[in-house]
């Protein structure tokens, strides 16, 4: 039987080498591991792209059957032995080769070219197994994850920042490996609408959505996504270059964030999404405007579809994706790091999509993680919900008192409350039901209040306008009474009980109150004990009705109003600065969608 044995491993032998050479006719590179994590924020796109990649690979994973599991065969008393050498699995499912002696991660869309380096780095030996391991892994679950590679290649700097206020500590290494602006991506048939004389702008899709003009826009979770962190800061910074009032900028971005069809969309299953279309109106109407990269927005444009996108890089705030090449400070790999490092060629980077120079005029980042994160987060805890929402604005005399607003001009309390208000009557959606009540007492004989605006839906006419155009008009002639009393406590009441009675199923009930002053000098005045104590009689568990307050100036109560704010369930917001009454609007609007 021995010769049989000897027979049968010669052959095989045979067999390998032969697999061997004709694997080496074809020059394949030495293999390097790719593991896509799914157990992070990898997008379904970026999934389906890892997948066709590796679906490519496998004809020659086939070759490799043989070299890959060694197989002796010895013949040793009509025995045999198998003895396997191959990959190990970790508790984390990745799979990690024996002799990995450094671990990479990319973001996914570089991931191919980092992976080409680090083949050229493999050697002669052409085992499955190499010293390099790439994962193509989403930069926002390397963030979060316990596992520290030696090497990170993020879709931004901005993550090895944000990485580090959890005690993560990466060093960037020489120049950045790729770079990609962001883009406004949109079917050609409606890419004019943003577009003049060949350029773009996020103050034009702001304005065209508040319009109802552009029929749709998207943008990604700006904490997961790192186009939509990019857009949202770009967003804020076009906003900020319309108004030198920082809370109307902020009120101009919301009205994006108040419109999106999705705000959760990837930019990729987007454009996948779209390339299964045939009809550019059906794609205009579906997929309308949403951010992108250009390095995506080429993938795309090289394959044929029916629906054919074009891109812009908004003038107004350019931002880009850069993709650093950061090495841990706990890894004791840096050598063969810098390796992986100067074998990236500049020619494998742009035959992938991507740029090696820095984007013209292309916006500087926050050194300040918060800077970024504090209004993506905002953005991604947005509730669109349906509301009902009775505002109740003081036009006391105290109104008229002149103020400095944010330019340097000399104003009153009242007018800028007519500025803000025309920007913040935008944030609304078409699903609210808002009215409007002014409170003043010139004389003992006036009402606690008077309604500028009948309670009912947005977009349902009235007097032959919208009531959005309605309340436009009431604020344009909003005007306070000089020597005007203030029924504050009254308002509040006769509100909370009007916003109880128009109780309906699934929508939010809300009572905003903006003053800059206390409850005094009228004939409703009453103690704050005697209001908390009827507010709170009046309480009904079952309809509840959050007041929102919003005091500005240093003579308004804080007191009162985060009292009747906080038995109501609602929130109290101060700005002492008359100035920043957009700014108190804007949290207002925020913490009434916000999640609770």
């Amino acid at each position: 039987m021995l010769w049989i044995a000897a027979g049968l491993t010669a052959a095989l032998l045979v067999v390998g080498l032969v697999l061997v050479a004709r694997r080496r006719k074809k020059k394949a590179p030495a293999p390097v591991e790719r593991t896509t994590s799914f157990d992070g924020f990898v997008t379904a796109a970026d999934r389906l792209a890892l997948e066709a990649a590796q679906t490519a690979e496998r004809p020659r994973g086939r070759w490799l059957i043989v070299p890959a599991t060694i197989v002796v065969l010895v013949a040793a008393g009509g025995g045999m032995t198998l003895l396997q050498r191959g990959r190990t699995t970790t508790d984390t499912q990745r799979t990690v080769c024996p002799d990995t002696t450094l671990e990479v991660s990319a973001a996914p869309e570089i991931a191919p070219v980092i992976e080409e380096a680090a083949r050229s780095l493999a050697g002669p030996d052409e085992s499955e197994c190499g010293p390099i391991h790439v994962t193509a892994e989403d930069p926002s679950a390397v963030a979060q994850a316990a596992r520290r590679p030696d090497v990170w290649i993020p879709s931004s700097s901005a993550w090895l920042k944000i990485a580090e206020t959890g005690g993560t500590t990466y060093d960037a290494r020489g120049e950045t490996v790729a770079r990609s602006p962001v883009v406004l991506a949109a079917p050609k048939a409606i890419a004019p609408m943003i577009v003049k004389d060949g350029h773009g702008s996020w103050a034009a899709l702001v304005d065209g959505v508040a319009k109802k003009r552009i029929p749709a826009s998207s943008m990604p979770d700006p904490t997961h996504n790192t186009v939509g962190m990019l857009s949202v800061f770009a967003v804020h910074a076009a906003m900020e270059r319309t108004t030198p009032d920082s809370g109307i900028a902020q009120l101009r971005a919301l009205t994006l964030r108040s419109r999106l069809k999705d705000p959760n969309a990837d930019p990729a299953v987007l454009l996948t999404r779209t390339a299964d279309m045939k009809d550019d109106a059906e794609a205009a109407a579906e997929i309308g405007f949403f951010p992108t990269t250009e390095q995506q927005l080429r993938a795309y444009a090289k394959a044929d579809h029916g629906v054919e996108l074009t891109g812009v890089v908004p003038a107004d705030a350019i931002v880009e994706a850069d993709y650093p090449f950061a090495v841990a400070r706990s890894s004791t790999h840096k050598q063969l790091a810098d390796q992986l490092h100067t074998a990236i060629k500049p020619a494998a980077v742009k035959a992938a999509g991507f740029r090696t120079e820095k984007t013209p005029r292309a916006l500087k980042l926050p050194e300040e993680p918060q800077d970024l994160q504090g209004p993506a987060l905002n953005w991604s805890q947005y509730r669109t919900l349906p509301f009902q929402v009775l505002l109740l604005i003081d036009g006391s005399g105290s109104m008229n008192q002149k103020v400095t607003d944010k330019s340097g001009r000399t104003t009153t309390r009242a007018a800028l409350l007519r500025e803000s208000g025309a920007n913040a009557n935008a944030l609304f959606g078409e699903d609210t039901s808002i009215g409007m009540w002014f409170f003043s007492a010139p004389t003992p004989e006036s009402p606690a209040h008077t309604e500028a605006v009948p309670l009912g839906p947005l977009a349902e006419e009235i007097g032959g306008v919208t009531r959005r155009q309605a309340m436009g008009a009431a604020i344009a002639r909003y005007k306070a009474e000089n020597d005007a009393g203030t029924p504050l406590y009254r308002t509040v009441l006769d509100g909370v009980a009007a916003m109880r009675s128009q109780e309906k199923a699934g929508a939010v009930n809300l009572v905003i109150v903006l003053t800059d002053g206390r409850d005094e000098e009228s004939s409703f005045e009453m103690t704050q004990q005697e209001f908390l104590g009827e507010l709170k009689q009046d309480q009904d568990p079952t309809k509840p009705v959050p007041i929102i307050a919003v005091g500005y100036g240093g003579d308004a109560d804080m007191n009162a109003l985060t009292t009747m704010a906080e038995a109501t369930g609602g929130k109290a917001i101060s700005a002492t600065d008359p100035a920043d009454m957009a700014s108190a609007i804007a949290q207002a609007f925020l913490a009434a969608h916000a999640p609770k």
